[in-house]
């Protein structure tokens, strides 16, 4: 159980960055749209390991890792997605991405390096550790790059 700690300490980071839903009914910039999909894989990679960790679904280590995947997946389309400077009321990206694209693109980087490392997800400790340096990584990058609700 020693896995709990580092997990709830990355939950505790992800999940109120991932928590809020995104709003793609009311979503017109189609540019826009498509960057929400791509963040909204992440998003749901993330919370498949944290119900993982939080006990809300059975330990799976073949989904644990398969998200893992999906977030290094998703991670790497990010900065295309956001190459170009469009918003949307809905949206959440400020314009600080835009003002600082490569430090942007670099935390993106960081992301699937981040994903990418855990490997193979074997058991609850391997979770924890992932939640934890996966995690980090959203968070650097919301803190400077997402508006705050």
């Amino acid at each position: 159980m020693t896995f709990l700690r580092p997990a709830l300490l990355a939950l505790t980071i992800s999940v109120p960055l991932t928590a809020p839903l995104f709003a793609h009914s009311e979503v017109k910039n189609p540019v826009v749209m498509e960057r929400m999909k791509t963040m909204e894989a992440i998003r749901d990679g993330m919370k498949t390991l944290g119900d993982m960790a939080k006990g809300k679904v059975p330990f799976d280590a073949d989904k644990a890792t398969a998200a893992a995947a999906i977030i290094a997946e998703s991670a790497e389309q990010v900065p295309q997605k956001f190459e170009a400077n469009e918003m949307d009321p809905a949206s959440e990206a400020l314009p600080a991405i835009w003002e600082s694209f490569d430090d942007f693109v670099q935390k993106s980087n960081d992301m699937v390096i981040a994903a990418k490392s855990v490997g193979t997800i074997s058991n609850e400790s391997a979770l924890g550790a992932a939640l934890g340096q996966i995690g980090g990584t959203c968070k650097a990058c919301h803190r400077d790059y997402r508006a705050k609700n």
